[in-house]
């Protein structure tokens, strides 16, 4: 009885219409990009105080001492036209190199790095000078950028979309056709900030900075109907 039923249900669901698959409408795709140059209005640069000493308190008190002194400087050059931040700080042993000694700690380092932040263009280049005469170790990544990009990024996302739509409206006339509304809009934007030379603290006593353009890309990648 269990078999004739159960031919019985193969027999009438193999007899039985296949349901015909939706079929999705035509779609076209096309990607769009442009770059955006725009004048930097902040500039950062970091400064770094690097001290040693035989224990890893005397290197750290030393730090502390030498990049108060540092910074002191710092503000009284930057003024209320920025701000400073500590983005880094460590203190580790130093290792014989002799032979043999690999594992003999002959001292302590202590390292300290501060973020100096100014809207004040015209600043890095006394900013680098007060870090060089007041002590600093090094002063390294001056980078110009902007305070805020997003009015830049739209800028150039509405330049890519509309660049996304004329090509998908030339795809779909070259087809015979024209396009319908959107189905799906995908968005990439970056800013690209200029990183300047770096190098050793006392490098020079008159330090000329130029500031450069800060571009910021967007890429639009848009799916459209194809009437």
């Amino acid at each position: 009885m269990y078999k004739w039923f159960a031919l019985f249900f193969s027999l009438a669901a193999a007899s039985a219409p296949s349901a015909q698959p939706l079929i999705a409408p035509g779609t076209v795709q096309a990607t769009g990009a442009s770059t955006i140059n725009v004048n930097p209005d902040q500039a950062t640069l970091d400064v770094s105080v690097i001290t040693n000493g035989s224990t890893a308190q005397q290197a750290a008190q030393q730090n502390a001492t030498q990049t108060t002194t540092v910074i002191n400087a710092l503000k009284q050059t930057l003024g209320a036209t920025g701000s400073i931040q500590t983005v880094s700080y460590s203190v580790y042993p130093r290792y014989s190199t002799s032979p043999g000694q690999t594992n003999t700690v002959i001292g302590y380092t202590a390292s300290n790095t501060v973020r100096v932040t100014t809207s004040d263009l015209t600043l890095p280049g006394p900013l680098i000078d007060t870090a060089n005469q007041a002590g600093a170790s090094s002063v390294s990544n001056l980078t110009f950028g902007l305070q805020n990009p997003e009015p830049a990024k739209l800028q150039a996302l509405t330049a890519a979309a509309k660049e996304a739509q004329d090509h998908a409206n030339a795809i779909a006339a070259g087809l015979g056709g024209k396009t319908g509304r959107v189905i799906s809009a995908q968005e990439s934007a970056t800013a690209i900030y200029p990183i300047y030379a770096s190098g050793p603290a006392g490098a020079s006593t008159s330090t000329p900075v130029q500031s450069g353009p800060v571009s910021v890309s967007a890429t639009v990648t848009i799916t459209l109907q194809l009437m």
